[in-house]
């Protein structure tokens, strides 16, 4: 430390004006929001670190449709999806039988079932019985079915006292949707509160905050998690004021966009899961006088239930804080959790974050000013760089989300500052300052924070990619039929010619293998400037590489093996995820659920390979396509063109029968069904999608539905 009162004065005055740069800098990052990826990143890594399961978390149970759920279904009942609606009514029984509290559905029922009247009936009758049911509505900026309440169903009864002024006073127009999916009737009347359960994450594709409440045509609609305690406690007062929204007594702190941070518990699983299976068998078993699969009868005793999908196939995987694999109920599961346990997180104002930094900042560039020796600086160094996490993460304990960056980048701008000018002006401390700086401080960190902090990607870099989702049709009924070791080596034949074209051939990535499904990209973690050819290509020969093993294929299992191929192309995170021991480089992302969608989506069609508008875009005439549809998707606000491409040489050979499609398809979309059926008859035995369409238009017919717009709804994920 300097020992002479005019060092001592010159070194006060560095130190503000290393103050005024650090916090400065600092804070023209900090407030228009430039630091936010960074900030995220760090509050998963505490969220991860410190969740906890919270007063309420037991007063929760999970009955999730997972992928044993399904096979069970297929084995034993010999049930393909989507499920009849009596086994949902078989569960609202149980839970019922049970005496759970509320039990809400994160499935939309937008269509009347495949199965008949009766089966919607039956269902909309097990909702009313149970008499604390919460249906599921999706509302949208520019998609939904409704444009008004529906005349025909009663009015939700929910009021926020406040509303109109706090809207009036924000302008959150994120919360109003002019737009609305309904459920078929025997849905919405019979449920006791209907929810949105459409909503949106953070930018990079992150679910760490969520909206409790939405507006539809000026009546107000809960979330999931919301509904599910409102259902049980339908007295309830709920009130909103800046920055608050209180229900019944318990405050969520909210944004001007009506968000609330949530407290995660814990990772996926956190909340007691039962499977679908489980819970069917129970009350099968239990009809039956026999004991039941679930043999804790008070498992669902007072607790509020939620149903959801965890099966991979059904895409309702989210990333969240605690971890990169979260299904879309245990977001709504948790929000209820915070509700009951008044302990949602709460932003630190902005004026308190400025006057940390520049305390921080302030205290960090004297320490670091006045220390001339080695020692001093570099413990005071560590200690002013611990700071800010220490007291990040003590401020979560407290519900307070503070912010981490700004202030580490406070302290770091203020430290490095600070040796820089000693070095610049005190030629004994170079040495000493670049021995100190390899020793406590990570060169990444230095490096990429002070020459360029845009550089800096704790998760993952946002890339435009092609994505390819593939699985094989049937594959559970030929692995059923086949002993293992045979299983093994036919399952590993078709996985390396697949790969060997899509990695040799084509230069793509393989994300991972998932059973029989592959999961690629192209675009990363090299540059493919043609990367949306090469991922058409890709499909299209390893359809025809599969057509050759067939024959073989056949003499071993008797059939042939097909496969469902879904690409599209678009901006998704991409890098190395996972934890800092283990970890994958792979892909998030809602362009990335939106690819695996168009793989399933092909069931609905007849269809092997499908691609979206934004891939057909950048083929530059490649491939020949054909116009499939206009689908909207689970999950997903815009309807989506999808196409099925073809080799040129295949498209010829088929020209007479896609051009007679391509002629139903136009009249399809203006709505004339009848004319539609027509053409489509034509050619239904030679087009698989064709025969789709016929069946189609047959039911739209029959009854027509109103503004139509040509979108085929998918009404599964």
């Amino acid at each position: 430390m300097p020992n002479n009162p005019s060092a001592g004065r010159k070194k006060i005055i560095q130190s503000l004006l290393i103050c005024l740069a650090g916090a400065g800098i600092s804070l023209i990052l900090f407030l228009p929001g430039w630091l936010d990826t960074l900030e995220n990143k760090t509050w998963d890594w505490r969220a991860a670190i410190l969740a906890r399961p919270g007063p309420a978390t037991d007063d929760i149970r999970m009955i999730m449709l997972d992928q044993n759920s399904l096979d069970w279904a297929s084995r034993e009942n010999g049930l393909s999806w989507p499920w009849p609606r009596e086994v949902y009514t078989a569960i609202i029984g149980y839970c019922q039988r049970s005496g759970a509290k509320a039990l809400a559905f994160d499935v939309l029922f937008t269509e009347p079932s495949k199965y008949g009247v009766s089966d919607d009936q039956a269902f909309g009758g097990s909702i009313g019985a149970f008499q604390k049911f919460v249906g599921a509505v999706s509302l949208g900026q520019t998609s939904g079915s409704h444009e008004k309440w529906p005349s025909d169903l009663p009015r939700p009864s929910i009021k926020i006292i406040g509303l109109e002024q706090w809207l009036s006073r924000t302008g959150a127009g994120g919360l109003v949707f002019p737009r609305a999916t309904m459920p078929i009737s025997e849905v919405a009347a019979s449920s006791a509160v209907l929810a949105n359960v459409h909503s949106n994450p953070d930018p990079d594709g992150v679910y760490r905050r969520a909206k409790l409440f939405a507006v539809f045509d000026r009546e107000v609609l809960p979330f999931l998690g919301l509904g599910a305690f409102l259902a049980a406690n339908p007295a309830a007062e709920i009130s909103i004021s800046p920055g608050r929204l209180v229900i019944s007594g318990q405050t969520a702190f909210i944004d001007r966009q009506g968000r609330a941070v949530l407290r995660y518990r814990g990772p996926s699983g956190t909340h007691k899961a039962y499977s679908a299976a489980a819970v069917l068998q129970s009350e099968i078993q239990i009809l039956s006088g026999e004991e039941p699969t679930i043999t804790d009868k008070d498992a669902f005793k007072d607790k509020y239930v939620f149903f959801g999908f965890s099966a991979p196939g059904l895409f309702d995987l989210r990333p969240a804080p605690v971890g990169g694999v979260y299904t879309g109920v245990e977001i709504n599961a948790t929000m209820l959790d915070n509700i009951l346990s008044g302990d949602f997180m709460k932003p630190t104002p902005v004026w308190l974050t400025v006057l940390l930094v520049f305390l921080l900042s302030l205290t960090s560039a004297a320490s670091a000013s006045f220390f001339s020796r080695t020692r001093g600086v570099i413990i005071t160094s560590l200690v002013f760089f611990s700071l800010p996490v220490i007291s990040a993460f003590g401020s979560y304990g407290f519900g307070l989300w503070l912010p981490l960056i700004v202030l580490e980048l406070a302290v770091v701008l203020s430290v490095v500052l600070a040796v820089m000018i000693n070095y610049a002006t005190e030629g004994r401390q170079k040495r000493f300052i670049k021995g100190a700086f390899s020793q406590y401080l990570s060169p990444a960190v230095i490096d990429q924070l002070m020459q360029d902090p845009d550089r800096l990607k704790l998760g993952g870099e946002r890339r435009m990619l092609s994505m390819f989702f593939s699985d094989l049709e049937g594959f559970t009924s030929i692995s059923e039929g086949l002993p293992p070791e045979e299983l093994t080596t036919l399952l590993n034949e078709y996985l390396t010619a697949m790969t060997d074209i899509i990695t040799l051939e084509e230069l793509g990535t393989v994300d991972k293998y998932e059973g029989d499904a592959i999961i690629a990209f192209w675009n990363a973690p090299l540059e493919v400037k043609d990367h949306a050819v090469r991922a058409v290509r890709a499909a299209l020969n390893c359809q025809a590489r599969l057509a050759e093993m067939n024959p073989g294929i056949r003499a071993r299992i008797g059939r042939d093996m097909r496969m469902r191929i879904g690409l599209n192309s678009g901006l998704a995170i991409v890098g190395n995820m996972g934890s800092q021991t283990r970890f994958d480089y792979t892909m998030l992302g809602d362009q990335v659920n939106l690819a695996a969608r168009l793989e399933g989506a092909n069931k609905q069609f007849g269809t092997y390979t499908m691609i979206s508008q934004a891939t057909l875009d950048l083929l530059n005439n490649e491939f020949a396509v054909r116009e499939l549809a206009r689908v909207m998707v689970v999950g997903r606000k815009e309807p989506v063109t999808v196409y099925e491409p073809m080799f040129p040489n295949d498209y010829a050979l088929r020209k007479e029968v896609l051009d007679t499609f391509a002629q139903g398809l136009k009249l399809f979309y203006q709505g004339d069904f009848t004319q539609a059926y027509n053409n489509f008859s034509l050619v239904r035995d030679e087009d698989r999608a064709a025969d789709a369409y016929a069946v189609k238009c047959r039911e739209l017919a029959a009854s027509p539905p109103e503004n139509w717009r040509g979108v085929w709804i998918m009404t599964s994920k």
